[in-house]
């Protein structure tokens, strides 16, 4: 990613068809989006019975049907993997996509989807301590060397990951926003910091805890492109959103007023979330009157 803000759209896999998605990761790479994110979950929170494609297989499809679009996940749910075998799909799609994957992990917070698929009822702070060890681990994979590790929760002897990641490391974005669990990992281990929407009105005393990793901010937006549909726009964006915290409404002058407050604050880049599912002509809209203005 450039020096200038940039701007990843986040689409999560579900109530869309696999050409929805398409569509939607097309549009955002002529837009001028740099980075497409997807969820990680094993069914979507809050819509359980919906449809929801898993997320390496659909990334690695996105990734064979865009040329110049980074994609990762907001965020990869540590406990779903062994960090072995996350480092070498990491790689593996990093290699197929020509070096285009952003690494974003998490140490799994949504303890029911943890408990009602078997994966483990760790604590809190535990599962903290997996990731950490986690992305100490994929850091020493990534080299191609032989790995000997020993840690509290997993232990590698001479552990060889081939192919490497097509520029010898892939981008770490950790995201969340506890000062005791996750800026401490996000401090020691991050390329970037994603500041989750519910931490959003903390970012000014979250920011320096995050060291030197580069700041995103993840936002629900739901955007006006229509002066004559606004207040149904504003409508649909607090029913869908409302709880989530971090939601910004308005049109293209107001959402970037409030994304260039978090630029003030030190923000590097965004992860957009539309409230209309992405339709791909609010994608457009957003890149063509919103970033311009961020920029600015």
């Amino acid at each position: 990613m450039s020096d200038e803000i940039g701007f990843g759209l986040f689409v999560p896999q579900f109530r869309l068809t696999f050409d929805d998605l398409v569509e939607r990761a097309r549009t955002a790479e002529a837009a001028g989006f740099e980075t497409l994110w997807l969820m990680d979950h094993l069914w979507a929170p809050a819509a359980t019975r919906e449809n929801s494609l898993e997320a390496w297989t659909t990334a690695t499809a996105l990734a064979m049907r865009t040329e110049r679009l980074r994609i990762g996940h907001m965020v990869l749910c540590n406990p779903f993997r062994h960090p072995a075998l996350l480092a070498k799909m990491a790689a593996s799609l990093d290699v197929i996509s020509g070096g285009r994957l952003d690494l974003g992990l998490g140490w799994g917070s949504v303890e029911a989807e943890l408990t009602a698929f078997g994966i483990g009822e760790a604590p809190a702070r535990e599962r903290a301590e997996q990731l950490a060890e986690t992305l100490e681990i994929l850091q020493l994979l990534f080299t191609g060397e032989p790995v000997d590790y020993e840690g509290k929760h997993f232990r590698l002897r001479g552990a060889l990951a081939r192919p490497r990641p097509v520029h010898g490391s892939i981008p770490i974005h950790v995201g969340g926003a506890g000062p005791k669990l996750t800026m401490p990992i996000v401090a020691k281990h991050a390329d970037w910091w994603n500041c989750v929407s519910y931490g959003v009105d903390r970012l000014a005393e979250l920011v320096p805890l995050a060291g030197d990793a580069r700041i995103s901010v993840q936002h629900p937006v739901g955007l006006v492109t229509d002066p004559a549909g606004r207040e149904q726009v504003l409508a649909d964006a607090q029913r869908r959103f409302g709880d989530w915290g971090g939601l910004i409404r308005g049109d293209a002058d107001e959402v970037a007023a409030a994304l260039r407050d978090e630029v003030e604050l030190g923000a590097r880049a965004f992860v957009i979330q539309l409230s209309d599912f992405a339709e791909p002509a609010t994608i457009e809209h957003f890149a063509r009157e919103v970033i311009p203005r961020v920029r600015a």
